[in-house]
């Protein structure tokens, strides 16, 4: 009996000792070859890496809107901005690091909103620009008379931009691409903003003048403000498929009366002005009894603009403003505007 249980306790230790020889080593790691990808014909993407600018050489001469000569000594590292425009194609050329100073109605893109102000529209704060201590001032045309030569005097280099047509706005985004060393960056962004324009002009260009309705823009109403031909409003009217009534009578913005308006009957009417201004343009030129004989008014054809700033800022955004007007003039080819 004792023999037995002797014999008995030592099997159990030998199949305890198993047990735990088993529990404590792993079993092998069995190698698993991943199976090969299937053969498409197709290589796999590459990673798209943004190539490096290349700086233009400097000194750098070029030549503005106003057709200054301008030279520009080093690659811009402090950039003020007199204009909304200029401060929306700044912001799309990713320069706005570089921008220190903007105006009181910069305020897009959002970001630009937080950038310090030093001026109205057309009386820049001289102590505050010189504080800012900026080597590139983008400013417009409407400085010429007073604000360019104040700048110019304090020994600032100022470049100016005078968009008087889309292809202008165009030109104008290469020069400050140019200028600060975002050629490439620019070459992006105006190849974008030409495919679209083409979109639209492809369909506009042929339209015979009987095609092509007469157009009123209005930007104020008491008294009645609106563009002549030398103005990229004028060249955005054309591009979208109609004719700016008064592009034979002026070349800027002007007063005209209503008398004039009645007199050239528009049949489209596109009213524009800053925030709320446009509610209060629109509900006017409706409500004047002495509009009413005119065919926008009676085939129920005058527009607000969604956003004033999409036609008012010849900067990246007026391309919008195209694609808009262009299907309030001509639904029947590009749709209704949302």
């Amino acid at each position: 009996m004792k023999r037995y249980i002797l014999s008995l306790l030592t099997l159990m230790m030998v199949l305890g000792t198993v047990f735990l020889t088993a529990c404590a080593t792993p079993p092998p790691t069995q190698e698993i070859t991943p199976s090969p990808p299937p053969i498409t014909g197709e290589k796999p993407p590459e990673e798209v890496k943004p190539e490096p600018e290349e700086l233009p050489g400097f000194p750098l001469t070029i030549v503005d809107d106003l057709g200054r000569t301008v030279t520009i000594e080093r690659l811009p590292q402090r950039i003020v901005s007199l204009a909304p425009s200029n401060t929306e194609i700044l912001f799309a050329l990713g320069l706005e690091d570089k921008l220190v100073g903007t105006t009181d109605y910069c305020d897009y893109p959002e970001a630009a909103k937080a950038k310090p102000r030093v001026a109205g529209y057309l009386t820049p704060d001289m102590e505050k620009v010189i504080s800012l201590e900026p080597d590139l001032v983008l400013a417009e045309s409407i400085h010429k008379k007073m604000v360019l030569p104040a700048l110019e005097k304090l020994g600032l280099t100022v470049v100016v931009m005078s968009a008087e047509s889309i292809d202008t706005v165009i030109k104008d985004i290469a020069l400050i691409g140019q200028i600060n060393g975002k050629s490439r960056a620019a070459s992006q962004l105006i190849n974008n903003l030409t495919n679209r324009i083409e979109a639209v002009t492809a369909k506009t260009k042929d339209l015979s003048a009987a095609q092509r309705p007469r157009v009123l823009y209005v930007c104020w109403h008491d008294p009645i403000w609106t563009m002549g031909r030398k103005t990229f409003i004028n060249d955005l009217i054309w591009k979208a498929g109609g004719v700016n009534i008064f592009a034979n009578d002026f070349e800027k913005s002007r007063v005209v009366s209503l008398e004039a308006v009645v007199a050239k009957n528009p049949q489209v009417i596109i009213v524009s002005g800053m925030a709320t201004s446009g509610n209060l343009i629109y509900n006017s030129i409706m409500k004047e009894t002495r509009l009413a004989v005119i065919d926008a008014i009676v085939s129920n054809q005058v527009y607000r603009i969604s956003d004033a700033n999409l036609i008012e800022r010849p900067g990246p955004r007026i391309v919008d403003g195209l694609e808009e007007v262009a299907k309030f003039i001509h639904p029947e080819i590009f749709g209704t505007a949302k």
